[in-house]
């Protein structure tokens, strides 16, 4: 998305936003191939699926125990020649059947043992506990993942792990009222692994975690774990559909002030380092699918990363939505004990609000801007703070690395002309921004020219010429921090004379970067396979 929209380009976004979707998910009917002849002790497992199969609608639990008597043979093959691969496939179907019938009968195994009739004698499904509440499988609806087909324009690629166990989404059934206390979506979507293992005629789940693991031990020997990195990020964006919250969030942030927040998409772990990913303007995380997706398919950036993102209303000036990541990041600290410095991926504005995170600006921008310090303006507590957080601020010391993305350091031409200006008016201030007639005669003039009541919106602190802009490009990024930059390129071959199509390489290079890369891209630069495939290369800088 770009960091601006021209008025035609609004109003085309208005009109098509609900044709082409960012995931589709699709569910269908799955069967597995019949096996080769010869295959012994795996006939029986095939004549167990004939007779689910067989089953009609209301004959659920016969089927079920059709299905748990074609994964206990199974199991028992594995434990007798793990490497059977036709033994592997039957398991993994026969799994992701049991939760299919649990799901859509539907039957409840997780608050106590379901009794299954089968033609050798009952089984009894539950599960093994687990200490950890939120790792109870009676707050999650499961769906297997391989009766899902995915599209869509984030998820070009589908990114699985060969292994033994059934895929999973995980996802919760009701709100978490802790959501934004623990750093997580409301209603969170999860890929787990589900395993079985036989006690006799007890059949016990339990779940694994294969972001945290790439192997288990089932029936005594050591298995691959398979997994479905993309099933969980198309089934939740399918759901949430956050294409139409974007020019919403843009044009009045103040509405939508509560959706700022930073959220993770997996369990934390202090082990591995944090790497939090910023949008840019007329954007949410959403826009991030792609790069996680790619990241989440290499086992080294597995093992030792986990993704997290910070979301907030775009229509804000982005010194005012840095202020507010501050407060995040505050409380980040309190709940969690970051072992490793973090790293910052910032597109665009997101690139602009990560660039003040590495920077400490002292007095500089409040004078430059005011003319006389925070107690000399007669300005309202709660304005005279905002402004305060926005314009005066130290370096975040969590911070280890930061990777700039199509970022407008210098600001874009785009925000400064006249469809630039008529963009920016659409776009509702904030109150606690506002000034008065008193302070407005205060103000030093504006370079850019700006006559408002206001310091300026989001578009507004894009422009070459804005004070805010004007004054940060006199400070230096904090020594000590390296930083990278990867800069789009349209292809006409005109670098350093280049542009993305909205930002122009003279304001996303920046001197001092460790790495500069530049892609051929437009604006989406953050979702360019040469961009992503650099990202994962700084990242495993860091990871050595």
């Amino acid at each position: 998305m770009s960091p601006l929209r021209s008025l035609p380009a609004l109003a085309a976004a208005i009109v098509i936003g609900g044709c082409a979707q960012y995931a589709e998910v699709r569910a269908t009917r799955t069967r597995l191939l019949p096996y080769a002849p010869g295959t012994g002790i795996l006939a029986k497992a095939e004549q167990a699926f004939a007779k689910a199969r067989q089953a009609s609608r209301g004959q659920r639990l016969a089927a079920l125990g059709s299905y748990l008597e074609a994964l206990d043979i199974a199991s028992r093959e594995l434990h007798r020649n793990p490497g059977n691969a036709a033994a592997v496939r039957a398991y993994n179907f026969a799994l992701h059947r049991v939760f299919e019938i649990v799901r859509d009968a539907p039957l409840d195994p997780w608050t106590k043992p379901l009794r299954v009739p089968a033609a050798n004698g009952e089984y009894v499904l539950t599960h093994a506990p687990d200490p950890r509440p939120e790792w109870n499988p009676s707050l999650y609806e499961f769906t297997p993942t391989d009766e899902l087909r995915i599209r869509g324009t984030y998820m070009k690629e589908r990114v699985t792990k060969a292994g033994l166990g059934a895929a999973l989404v995980a996802r919760r059934r009701e709100v978490r009222h802790d959501a934004r206390a623990e750093f997580i979506p409301d209603r969170p979507y999860y890929g787990v692994t589900a395993l079985a293992k036989f006690e006799g005629r007890r059949c016990v789940i339990s779940f694994v975690d294969p972001l945290a693991t790439d192997q288990v031990s089932v029936e005594g020997r050591r298995f691959p774990l398979a997994a479905d990195f993309s099933a969980p990020l198309a089934v939740m964006l399918a759901d949430a559909r956050p294409k139409k919250l974007e020019l919403a969030w843009l044009l009045r942030p103040e509405k939508y002030a509560e959706t700022a927040r930073i959220a993770r998409l997996q369990p934390y772990d202090p082990n591995k380092t944090v790497v939090l990913c910023v949008h840019g303007l007329a954007d949410t995380p959403a826009t991030w699918a792609p790069l996680l997706n790619a990241m989440r398919a290499d086992a080294d950036i597995r093992r030792h990363y986990q993704f997290w993102f910070y979301n907030y209303p775009s229509g804000y000036p982005f010194p005012y939505s840095a202020a507010i990541m501050r407060e995040k990041l505050d409380a980040v600290e309190r709940r969690f004990t970051l072992r490793k410095p973090m790293v910052l991926i910032g597109h665009s504005m997101g690139g602009c609000i990560s660039r003040l995170m590495i920077t400490d600006s002292g007095d500089k921008i409040w004078l430059g801007t005011f003319g006389k310090p925070p107690g000399q303006l007669p300005l309202s507590t709660q304005s005279r703070e905002a402004f305060t957080k926005s314009l005066i601020f130290r370096h975040r010391s969590e911070v280890g690395r930061a990777i700039f993305i199509a970022t407008p350091h210098r600001g874009s031409d785009l925000a400064g002309q006249w469809f630039g200006r008529l963009a920016s008016s659409l776009v509702r201030a904030p109150t606690l921004l506002l000034i008065g007639q008193e302070v407005r005669g205060l103000v030093t003039p504006d370079p850019a020219g700006l006559r408002l009541n206001r310091i300026g919106n989001s578009v507004d602190t894009l422009a070459p010429n804005n004070r805010f802009v004007k004054l940060l490009k006199t400070i230096p990024i904090t020594p000590g921090i390296p930083y990278h930059s990867i800069v789009g390129d349209r292809g006409k071959g005109d670098t350093p004379n280049s542009s993305d199509g909205v930002v122009p390489y003279w304001s996303s290079h920046m001197a001092g970067a460790q790495s500069e890369l530049i892609v051929p891209s437009n604006h989406n630069a953050h979702q360019n396979p040469q961009a992503i495939a650099e990202v994962r290369r700084i990242l495993k800088l860091g990871a050595r």
